[in-house]
């Protein structure tokens, strides 16, 4: 009997022939013209099947007209101009022109389509850009076996692209970690939380991976992406128009994600919204984030922050927008449950005593991609005291998931499905009024405010679940400065050790 070999899936085929045809383009370029061209592909693919039963002409599209663009609004499909539809450019693939006409298109479907204005990659005709690897990428594409609906080319090609997505950001290494949060970091921050209707925020949202995973998780629990509105802000331009498309592709509305390059603490976009859930992901430790300018704000309930260090603005940014019921899961570096730097400590005491947080974890190392920094997250809630969760206001969750995960390459480690649930199911477990939660040695504490108190008001898993803590207290700022400290005093020490040899050869020769 044969054999029979296990079938790649289409995303991993198309990735590694897509790489195959980036020769020297750097990924952070590439990204756009690979992205560019999938999301060209799906709002063709979606705006032809419209146009084939708007043509047709039966049952409620009796009498349409397939040129008029109302009917492709009303039906949430964007209006592509005959040019600029795949099969024109599919046809066209090789041809000298066909940087130039990709170009175009794009043009055209921004001009059909205001949502879009400003989004698409107009990258197409550079130089570096070969037409017979272009040609390549626009037939590879074309090979995406799609279903005959709306719905099955969104779920294939947003699988495809957000894969890519994450393809793209491990092959920049550092610098991917700027647009795209580990998949697996998302799925955890969205099941713990459940966001199952009402606003959803994220402040500094990437390319929009925390919506996404929001929109799956109505869609797994039979709920509706029309369930929750999205409101989100990016200072990134170039992240932000990746964000659009991903959205896009997804069916999410993003009007209402925008971006400037002042970011949310200069220019906060949304600053009368308040929501029932944040997701976010913000810069770890930034410490340029004009803190200097904004000593006065409004926002800061809980105590002044630093100006060398973003992350307590972040937590009282968070704040500001929850509703008297909503909650929030972010992510900040470890030293943020530690630090006793430019006020933190008072604003971290002022959150404990408020009853304001719900459960801190502890991550292991090598999650994210842009930094080794070790990171947490926390969970805070406005209302701890009632609603449809039991009454923990005297309580935090400690989970120290440290142990977890497994390592996707030699830098990179990710959650398995496994380790996700076993947090969320502890929180809930914890959280819920019908859970039964018990204490785990090792990974799980229930532990009251008072034992936080007696403890300095220290948040470090580590300390409550009784693992070890000698790594927990690491503080990566206070270590940072104690080296750099250490290094100026050593060149300090060889530009002295360096006069005196110069002074006694000086005199050596003078003899």
């Amino acid at each position: 009997m044969a054999k029979t070999t296990k079938q790649e899936p289409i995303e991993k085929v198309m990735w590694a022939a897509a790489n195959k045809l980036r020769k020297n383009i750097d990924a952070a370029e590439y990204k756009h013209i690979v992205l560019g061209l999938i999301f060209l592909r799906y709002i063709s693919d979606s705006f032809e099947n419209l146009y084939a039963k708007l043509q047709a002409g039966e049952g409620d599209y009796a009498g349409a007209d397939p040129e008029d663009k109302d009917e492709y609004k009303a039906e949430n499909v964007f209006f592509v101009p005959e040019k600029a539809r795949w099969t024109y450019l599919q046809d066209n693939a090789k041809n000298p022109e066909i940087g130039k006409m990709v170009d175009s298109a794009m043009d055209d479907i921004e001009k059909e389509n205001p949502r879009l204005k400003g989004v698409l990659p107009k990258v197409f005709a550079r130089g570096n850009l070969d037409i017979n690897n272009l040609g390549g990428l626009i037939d590879l594409i074309s090979n995406i076996s799609l279903g005959q609906n709306k719905e099955r080319t969104s779920d294939i090609l947003g699988h495809v692209f957000e894969y890519f997505l994450g393809e793209f950001a491990l092959a920049e290494g550092q610098k991917g970690g700027q647009f795209y949060t580990p998949r697996s970091i998302v799925e955890l921050l969205v099941e713990m939380l459940e966001p199952y209707n009402g606003r959803v925020m994220d402040p500094c949202c990437g390319s929009g991976g925390m919506f996404v995973q929001s929109e799956k998780f109505l869609v797994q629990h039979q709920g509706k992406v029309d369930d929750i509105t999205i409101f989100g802000q990016e200072s990134n331009q170039t992240t932000w128009r990746l964000c659009k498309m991903n959205l896009a592709i997804r069916g999410i509305d993003s009007s209402l994600v925008k971006w400037n390059n002042e970011g949310s603490f200069l220019k906060n976009e949304h600053k009368d919204i308040k929501v029932d859930y944040i997701i976010a992901n913000p810069p770890f430790n930034d410490d340029d984030w004009s803190g200097e300018l904004l000593r006065t704000d409004a926002r800061w309930q809980y105590g002044t922050p630093p100006a060398g260090n973003a992350n307590y603005a972040w937590i009282q940014h968070f704040l500001y927008h929850l509703s008297p019921q909503g909650q929030a899961g972010f992510v900040l570096s470890k030293g943020s449950l530690t630090t006793k730097s430019g006020g933190e400590f008072e604003i971290r005491k002022n959150l404990i005593d408020a009853g304001l947080i719900d459960c801190v974890v502890n991550l292991p190392a090598k999650l994210f991609l842009n930094t080794q920094i070790p990171a947490c997250l926390w969970f805070m809630r406005k209302n701890r005291t009632n609603g449809k969760y039991r009454n923990r206001e005297n309580e935090i969750l400690f989970i120290d998931a440290r142990n977890l995960g497994h390592l996707i390459n030699r830098r990179t480690k990710e959650f398995a499905p496994e380790d996700i649930q076993q947090i969320v199911q502890t929180y809930h477990n914890w959280r819920n009024t019908d859970g039964v939660y018990e204490d785990i040695a090792g990974f799980c504490s229930s532990t009251l405010i008072e034992k936080v108190k007696e403890l300095d008001y220290v948040l470090t898993p580590g300390r409550y679940v009784g693992l070890p803590d000698d790594e927990d207290d690491f503080n990566f700022n206070e270590r940072f400065t104690a080296l750099k400290a250490e290094f100026e005093e050593q060149l300090k020490e060889e530009a002295a050790l360096n006069d005196r040899i110069v002074n006694n050869l000086n005199n050596i020769i003078l003899l």
